[in-house]
Parts: structure tokens; C-alpha cells; sequence
């Protein structure tokens, strides 16, 4: 009887878990080419369907959806940044509501490398050459590695933004992005959420697999300081790094101390490397912060 009893909760326990598989599991992926990476990334938590049934991966991705996914995949932060006041999204957006689901997401793109315009509005669509710009600028962010010189042909090339080519070249190479048969990546299109999430797996994977190594920095003489003041007590500080000749170059503000009445401010400086492709325009690579205006400051570059 005892033996009946045991095997009578184990077969109740195996439906369970099978019930329960089956509740979360989305019904809209059969057939999608990107199915398994779409649950794996559903089981870690990194993205959400529709409802608890549907993942639509047909979907267009808006822009609070690609910066969100992008942020959660790479487990970007500003922890290491010390705010004297909590950062708004509105500091630093026109459109993103302080109190939206994705309001901290934008907050941390912006700290992270992401080039986003104030004026974005979180609801319009993303194009698959947008997400694969931001996406890299995050990928980027997270340190350097080692990418091989190559240029992959690319046959609806002439589509392509310019300033997003060096990008979606190196998402190519690193087998991040991939052109569909014709050999076309369809830049202007609407990124669907399967697309966006495909990407966002590849990129984890490669972070597994390949060593990142963070960014160097130097000590160049014409970095500046700017402070304007947005309130009685806060002080908006802007730190300029000149005029650069292309797109590798770039300014983030790693940490803030404070001691007394002064305020430390760290910076990191990515530079272009060997192995780098880079847009060549003419850039003013820059990064803010916001700080008591009663502090002094004093920027140090991080070690």
C-alpha cells in the first residue's frame, strides 16, 4: 500500500510538471527558425510574450521593446555610477515617461553606450539596422575583442545607413546577424521580435565564448567640462572629448566618489583599434552625469 501511495505521488508530480511546461510554453513558435532560442531566453527570464501564450514573432519590436531586450540581454547597469540625485528617464528623454515599464531601461542605454535621441519615441518601430547599431554599441560597451578583417558582401548594401555599416558588418562577421538567402539583411525593414531576440542570443553566446577585455583609457588634454544648471540644487555636467575623425572614439563616465565638499568624476576612453571598422565622420564623443551643485569636481581618468 505504502508502495501504491509513493508511485501514485510521483506520477502526480510528473503531470504537474508537464502541465506546468505546457501553461508557459508560447503556441505561436512552431516552425520559427529561432523557436529554441526564444524559450531558452523565456526560461531565463531575458524576454516576455504577448501574453502567457503567445510570443507573436512576427511582430514589429518598438523602441521600448529593442532597449529593454538589448539592456536584459546584456546585463547592462549603472551600478557602478554614484548618483547625488535618482536619474529620471526624463533627464534624458523628451518622450519616455519617468514612470513607463521600460523608463529604467532607457536610463541604463544611456549610460551604456547606446546612441538613443532625446527625441526618440519609445512606440515607434525599430528597423533591423537601428537595433543592430544599438545593439553593438552595447556589445561594445561591455569591453573589446578580437574581430577579423573581412568584409561580407551584402546585396541590398546601398540601403544601409552609412553609419550603421560598420556595425552591421561586425554583427555579421561574429555570426550575431546573418543575411537571409539572397544574401540581403533588409536594413529599413521592421526588426520582428524573433529577429531581435535571435540576435540577442547570439550575442550572449558569444560573450560565453570569447574573452572581452575592458577598455583602455588614456589621458588626452583636450577633454572638457561643462556644468549648466537645471535646478537650485542640481548641476547637469557634460564632459567633451574634442573632435574626433570617426565613430571608434567615445567618452563614459565610470563612477562618481564623493569626499566633502568634492566630487569625483571617473572616466573611461575607448579609442579605435587595429581591428576595428570604423564610420569615418566626424564625431564629438561626450557623456553626462547630474550633480549637487554643491560639490566641487575634479575628473580622474579610471584605472
Amino acid at each position: 500500500m505504502k508502495k501504491k501511495t509513493i508511485l501514485i505521488m510521483i506520477l502526480v508530480l510528473t503531470m504537474t510538471l508537464m502541465l506546468g511546461n505546457a501553461v508557459f510554453a508560447f503556441q505561436d513558435l512552431q516552425n520559427d527558425p529561432a523557436q529554441s532560442k526564444i524559450e531558452a531566453l523565456q526560461q531565463q527570464g531575458i524576454v516576455n510574450g504577448m501574453d502567457a501564450d503567445h510570443f507573436d514573432p512576427k511582430g514589429a519590436v518598438t523602441y521600448a521593446q529593442g532597449v529593454q531586450l538589448i539592456v536584459k540581454g546584456l546585463k547592462l547597469n549603472i551600478d557602478n555610477i554614484q548618483f547625488i540625485k535618482a536619474p529620471k528617464a526624463s533627464d534624458y528623454f523628451s518622450h519616455v515617461s519617468d514612470d513607463a515599464w521600460y523608463a529604467k531601461s532607457f536610463i541604463i542605454a544611456a549610460h551604456n553606450g547606446l546612441t538613443i535621441g532625446k527625441d526618440v519615441n519609445p512606440n515607434a518601430v525599430m528597423t533591423k539596422e537601428v537595433f543592430a547599431q544599438l545593439l553593438f554599441q552595447g556589445l561594445t560597451h561591455k569591453g573589446e575583442f578580437a574581430i577579423i578583417d573581412l568584409w561580407i558582401n551584402i546585396a541590398d548594401e546601398q540601403n544601409v545607413t552609412k553609419d550603421y555599416m560598420s556595425s552591421i558588418q561586425k554583427l555579421l562577421i561574429l555570426k550575431i546577424a546573418a543575411l537571409d538567402k539572397d544574401n540581403q539583411f533588409h536594413p529599413k525593414s521592421e526588426i520582428s521580435r524573433s529577429e531581435a531576440t535571435e540576435m540577442i542570443y547570439n550575442t550572449i553566446e558569444f560573450l560565453k565564448t570569447h574573452d572581452v577585455t575592458p577598455v583602455p583609457t588614456s589621458v588626452p588634454n583636450d577633454i572638457t567640462m561643462n556644468t549648466a544648471k537645471i535646478s537650485p540644487d542640481v548641476n547637469k555636467v557634460t564632459l567633451a572629448w574634442g573632435e574626433k575623425p570617426n565613430n571608434c572614439y567615445g567618452i563614459s563616465i565610470v563612477k562618481i566618489e564623493f569626499s566633502q565638499d568634492e566630487a569625483i568624476i571617473y572616466y573611461n576612453l575607448k579609442t579605435p583599434q587595429p581591428d576595428m571598422m570604423c564610420g569615418q565622420i566626424i564625431t564629438h564623443p561626450q557623456a553626462e552625469t547630474y550633480i549637487s551643485s554643491s560639490y566641487t569636481i575634479r575628473l580622474e581618468p579610471a584605472a
